[in-house]
């Protein structure tokens, strides 16, 4: 366990005093809304990666550290439980502008460990192991020892992921949607709503039949580019790229690698020739070509990769950085790379 140095001290303490006086205050109709809490079901304890995460109560101001996770809060309707949100990559999800309007944005990237605490959260969700864990925000055990439970997303620390591996870490097993939607379940448990997490988990999986009704493409190959122009960071075969490939029935031209986003040159880029090209169409500004503007830009100016099959053709697909990321937006990936198949006359 990591020890809180003593810059971090000042706003824990602040924090765990904040809590205490909070449990003091307590009494008459606090004591008659604890009891109707208990009868709604509380404690909660989830099975999140080997951590038991225990829920004593509902949570009423949850930070989420990662847009993924804060998108799966929004459409479960939780807006008024978010205390914070931070480190997006993308504009909010279509139709949830709203609601993400009342949430507090932490920060645009990595918050700091003091304004997390500063939020005094409840209940913290993250998308990423590198985002809560050492070198993130602050580990599980820093915030656990606050009497914060904590919970990550079980696409990044689960089903066969492996973080130690460098870079974004390396998959022994294809990722699949019931691990997304495995998530919605969790998350909505942690808020005794599992009756509107399998109303969404429904929605999401109609929306994947009807994208991929009469779709196979088996002869088809697809080439994604998540950012970075000079040493491009391409899908390995199963995070949520292989699922989204898997469930329009394409093939990956780097499916013979297990790494999660592999930099790739673009000589062996030139030699495998995909027919399509899903690019990652980015807001943040951390790497090169991060928009889709400025990726196609290169591809087609580029003496490398201007003779490509997908850039002659214009075969491009635009997706956003959450959609290439495993969360609840991979639906929307294979909704947009499915449309795209169609549209190129590529669906058989």
């Amino acid at each position: 366990m990591l020890r809180t140095p003593a810059l971090h001290r000042t706003p824990a303490l602040l924090f765990a005093s904040a809590l205490l006086l909070t449990a003091c205050g307590s009494s008459g109709d606090n004591d008659a809304k604890s009891e109707t809490t208990s009868a709604a079901g509380y404690p909660v304890t989830l099975d999140n990666c080997g951590h038991k995460v225990t829920l004593k109560s509902e949570p009423k101001r949850a930070v989420s550290l990662n847009q993924g996770t804060t998108e799966i809060l929004l459409s479960l309707g939780l807006a008024d439980r978010i205390a914070g949100t931070a480190t997006w990559t993308d504009p909010v999800m279509k139709g949830l502008k709203k609601a993400n309007t009342s949430v507090p944005r932490l920060a645009d990237n990595a918050p700091s460990f003091e304004k997390v605490l500063d939020a005094e959260p409840d209940f913290i969700t993250a998308s990423f192991v590198s985002t809560l864990g050492k070198g993130g925000v602050a580990t599980r055990e820093q915030f656990e020892k606050l009497g914060v439970p904590t919970y990550v997303s079980p696409s990044d620390c689960s089903a066969g992921k492996d973080n130690d591996s460098g870079g974004d870490g390396s998959r022994s097993e294809p990722l699949t949607l019931d691990t997304v939607y495995g998530e919605i379940r969790d998350l909505a448990r942690a808020f005794r709503i599992e009756e509107r997490g399998e109303q969404l988990v429904t929605e999401l999986k109609e929306r994947v039949r009807k994208a991929t009704d009469g779709l196979p493409a088996s002869e088809v190959s697809l080439m994604y580019w998540f950012a970075n122009s000079q040493s491009p960071y391409l899908a390995g075969c199963c995070g949520a790229p292989g699922a989204i490939t898997r469930a329009v029935g394409a093939k990956n031209a780097f499916s013979d690698t297990h790494d999660e986003w592999p930099q790739i040159g673009w000589e062996t880029v030139a030699d495998r020739d995909p027919d399509v090209i899903v690019i990652g169409d980015l807001t943040r500004k951390q790497q090169t070509a991060e928009t889709a503007q400025a990726k196609i830009r290169f591809l087609e100016t580029n003496p490398a990769t201007r003779n490509l099959t997908a850039v002659k053709e214009k075969r491009y697909v635009l997706l956003s950085g959450q959609a290439m990321n495993p969360s609840i937006r991979t639906i929307e990936g294979i909704e947009k790379v499915a449309a795209g198949l169609r549209d190129f006359g590529l669906a058989k």
